[in-house]
């Protein structure tokens, strides 16, 4: 591998480490807001007359108000972002981040797609995670190959 590849994945590896990482924190530290907050954030003039603020402020209202699937999202780009930092398990931490960039993006595009800038971020961070994965395709690339016999597929199928 070329010198200047390898480290602009190091680099690559580090930025979308460090966004997870502070990404996760950050959820811990901000106040949880309880359901009469929200509701009384939703009966506000300026928000009620705007649908799409309306339904990112119900969605992420009610992702914290389930009571743990706020915290399970930071723990997870908390760790993740951890994972990859080490070079030993930053394609496990790439692929297990990849549903969750994939959801930051998605949702800047249907419910924000006005802000083109956290678009454009989101999807560069989508772009990142992708890139790192395509970086280890020798790792993953035989899961698609076709078996070249009966006696391969039923192996595939048993494991023995």
């Amino acid at each position: 591998m070329k010198k200047y590849t390898k480290i602009t994945f190091i680099v690559l590896r580090l930025f979308l480490g460090g966004v997870m990482i502070s990404a996760g924190a950050g959820k811990f530290f901000k106040p949880i807001s309880n359901a009469t907050e929200v509701v009384e954030k939703i009966n506000d003039e300026t928000i009620s007359s705007n649908t799409m603020t309306l339904q990112k402020v119900l969605y992420i209202g009610g992702l914290k108000q389930t009571g743990y699937f706020w915290e399970v999202v930071a723990f997870c780009e908390l760790l993740f972002g951890v994972f990859l930092i080490f070079y030993r398990s930053y394609f496990l931490g790439s692929l297990f981040l990849l549903p969750i960039t994939l959801h930051i993006f998605l949702f800047h595009l249907f419910l924000e797609p006005d802000e083109v800038g956290e678009l454009v971020y989101c999807g560069l961070l989508f772009a990142v995670n992708i890139a790192l994965i395509f970086m280890e395709k020798n790792r993953w690339k035989g899961l698609f190959k076709k078996p070249e016999s009966l006696k391969n597929i039923i192996c595939e199928v048993t494991g023995s």
